[in-house]
């Protein structure tokens, strides 16, 4: 008998009320996929027609996205690979409620127009209160070019005045002087790589200034025979000052003793300060204008600020990252050491006890996405065969660590304490285990 004819009819396996039900939350496209995906492994033999509608739901996505949830045990906090900053809880809530029609641009008591995203810019401002006005665009980046434009214009000038050792590249090719420089303005490099004086800025600064340009290294650090000149020192040049302090860290941090903050450098005279909301706020994909009101209201009515506006979802998350509970971020700066390798020593006796080689270890842990170089935090994780990497990271519900001396570490810095369990499992399943229970 022809194997074909054996291979269940299409309408047939949709109408297994499982897939039925899957088609009311992913559409007919990804179900009708899962069905034919497991039709090909009947006609190939390698599944029985019984077996078909079985391998179909197994097959469904989780979403109706190509994007998967995955746990972050890389010992990397804001890890730009997987999406820099997750959301906390009362975010993910905001931007469901967000997500139908919303009053972001409407006065609900007159019905008619009124500022857009007035909640997140009220909770902005609210959190930094050294700034006279705030803005919001769509990244970092986005923030930066912006006062590139805008600068420009309302000051006269086309020339940035910016150190050779602040010529960063920020990621994926993108050079902060080719962003810049695409802007309509010109460069003027002062100083050298490892060293800038004050009087470099004097002797570059000219009627056609638009600004000095002060931007954090971010993801790297130079150290030896160095000197570079402080916000406060270049306040008093008779031009505005631009600080690009990239991570998004409003206030100084304990653990993080060297990266800019944004309350310290506008008292210091910074005339704007730029950053993303995604690093070390917590919060999603924005960048963050803060400073002078005249300024900041200047650039909210360039005609390039349309072009950079933030959506009503972002806006949902920002303000509940602002206003809510900590975000995830923010709890893993302070986690603690101890409780971390207490956790970790609970998982591995939970895996070894199911024959899986784990073992509990110190780990050093990173910030990540551009923030602290150079700052190791103390860290745990668990440790397992090198040779179970790849089956976490291709698992239904992936798993990424870091491979460092032919072992496998699940680092615990950035894994909430709720999703031990689902780790535990991930391990076990990834093992060959199953869905032990653990």
């Amino acid at each position: 008998m022809d194997a074909r004819r054996a291979v269940p009819r299409t309408d047939t396996v949709l109408g297994d009320p499982r897939l039925r039900a899957a088609t009311e939350w992913l559409g007919p496209v990804l179900v009708k996929q899962a069905v034919r995906a497991a039709q090909d492994r009947c006609r190939a033999g390698t599944l029985r027609p019984e077996e078909v509608p079985d391998a179909a739901v197994d097959a469904l996505p989780a979403g109706a996205s190509s994007l998967r949830p995955v746990l972050n045990a890389t010992g990397v906090i804001v890890h730009t690979n997987l999406g820099r900053a997750p959301l906390s809880p009362a975010a993910v809530a905001s931007v469901a409620a967000a997500a139908g029609a919303t009053d972001v641009e409407i006065d609900l008591q007159t019905g008619r127009r009124a500022l857009r995203g007035r909640g997140a810019l009220a909770a902005l401002a609210a959190a930094v209160p050294d700034a006279e006005a705030v803005h919001v665009v769509n990244n970092g980046a986005a923030a930066l070019a912006l006062v590139a434009h805008g600068l420009r214009s309302a000051e006269g000038g086309r020339e940035v005045v910016v150190s050779r050792g602040e010529l960063v590249e920020i990621g994926d090719g993108f050079r902060v002087p080719d962003l810049v420089a695409a802007c309509g303005v010109r460069l003027r490099e002062v100083g050298t790589t490892n060293r800038v004086h004050r009087a470099d800025y004097e002797r570059a600064i000219g009627p056609q200034t638009a600004f000095v340009l002060k931007v954090h290294p971010s993801n790297f650090r130079v150290d030896g025979f160095t000197s570079s000149v402080p916000v406060r020192a270049l306040a008093g040049l008779g031009v505005p000052v631009v600080a690009d302090i990239g991570s998004g860290l409003f206030a100084p941090h304990d653990r993080l003793p060297d990266e800019p903050d944004a309350a310290t450098t506008l008292r210091a005279g910074a005339a704007l300060v730029t950053a993303s909301g995604d690093k070390l706020l917590g919060g999603p994909q924005c960048g963050l204008l803060l400073g002078r009101a005249d300024l900041v209201e200047s650039l909210r009515r360039h005609p390039v600020a349309r072009a950079l506006r933030v959506d009503k979802l972002t806006l949902a998350a920002l303000e509940a990252t602002l206003t809510g509970p900590p975000p995830p971020v923010t709890l893993s700066l302070g986690a603690d050491a101890a409780d971390l390798l207490t956790r970790a020593r609970a998982i591995a006796v939970a895996l070894a006890d199911a024959g899986v080689d784990a073992r509990p270890v110190p780990s050093e842990a990173a910030i990540g996405g551009g923030g602290a170089p150079g700052v190791a935090l103390d860290s745990a994780a668990v440790s397992l065969p090198a040779t179970l990497a790849a089956p976490l990271r291709l698992s239904r519900h992936p798993v990424v660590g870091r491979v460092e001396h032919g072992r496998l570490l699940l680092d615990l810095v950035a894994v909430g304490p709720d999703e031990d369990a689902a780790l535990t499992r991930a391990v076990l399943r990834a093992d060959g285990r199953g869905d032990r229970a653990v």
